[in-house]
């Protein structure tokens, strides 16, 4: 039996210390790291992470994320999940923010 995107997604990020997960405000997970929000799954087909606006842009320049399905103009990125190579992504970036945050605590 293979794990889910979400399961994967889960057991990536609660891997790194200070992370939990929380029910999110608009439906799916939510990963947190000291209070603030990593980013969030809905279901297992769609990750929303907040970047700041450089990083978000050099995101979606290179392909590797896509402009929030709701607020494409924001520091939020949507990433896609339609196969094992795009989960993997999506734990590459929510690690990505997860390592921008801890590094702001240190």
């Amino acid at each position: 039996m293979s794990l889910s995107a979400r399961e994967l997604l889960s057991e990536s990020l609660l891997s790194h210390p200070g992370v939990s997960r929380q029910p999110h405000r608009f439906g799916g997970i939510e990963f947190v790291y000291e209070g603030k929000e990593i980013g969030h799954v809905h279901g297992d087909h769609l990750v929303d992470i907040l970047f700041p606006k450089p990083v978000r842009d050099e995101l979606v320049a290179s392909g590797r994320a896509q402009p929030h399905h709701m607020f494409p103009e924001s520091g939020w990125v949507s990433v896609y999940i339609k196969s094992g190579d795009d989960a993997a992504s999506a734990i590459e970036m929510l690690k990505l923010k997860y390592d921008l945050m801890a590094s702001k605590q240190r």
